[in-house]
């Protein structure tokens, strides 16, 4: 592997979803009934740094419980 070729292959990153792929919203909340997201949040999931995704994915099990409840 040469560090310096620019066609040399890259690895993916994996980036942390909580997507079901349950994808309906909630017309109320506003949240997806299958992982809790926004469409809004959904939507810039891969383009948001990692602190910003831990930071929604905190309040996804408080979300899921009132969709549930």
């Amino acid at each position: 592997m040469d560090a310096n070729d620019p066609f040399e292959a890259v690895a993916p990153v994996a980036i942390e979803s909580p997507c079901t792929l349950v994808c309906s919203i909630d017309s109320a909340t506003g949240w997806c009934f299958g992982c809790g997201r926004t469409r809004d949040e959904i939507a810039c999931w891969t383009s948001i740094d990692p602190a910003a995704r831990r930071q929604v994915m905190a309040t996804l099990p408080e979300r899921m419980a009132i969709l549930d409840g």
